[in-house]
């Protein structure tokens, strides 16, 4: 498994990522290019590693049916580990007072 250090490195596994998804789906460079509105130039940029737009790899991703990669990137949290943190239970009832004595609310009431 090779570890990726920089942004060129990510630049070039992208490409060739979106390369091996363009030739699965058996499509050339310039139909890609026609379906998703951009230049042939774009595509080999974008394929190559040298560099690209997000509007280029949107349009690309799009064009080759694969949107749901960007999606991933953030995907919506269910369960949002803030509110999970110090929050009290809700209390179901009342504490049971023993037999013969008062509350201490009510009992320090009727005192002078």
């Amino acid at each position: 498994m090779n570890i990726i250090s920089n942004t060129e490195e990510y630049e070039v596994t992208l490409g060739e990522h979106v390369r091996q998804l363009r030739l699965q789906k058996n499509m050339d460079r310039e139909t890609l290019s026609s379906q998703a509105g951009i230049s042939l130039t774009a595509i080999k940029n974008l394929e190559g590693g040298k560099g690209a737009t997000v509007k280029t790899l949107l349009k690309v991703l799009r064009a080759l049916g694969r949107i749901d990669w960007i999606q991933s990137l953030a995907p919506v949290a269910s369960i949002n580990p803030l509110l999970m943190v110090n929050t009290k239970s809700v209390r179901q009832r009342a504490s049971r007072h023993r037999v013969g004595t008062q509350p201490t609310s009510l009992a320090s009431a009727g005192k002078p």
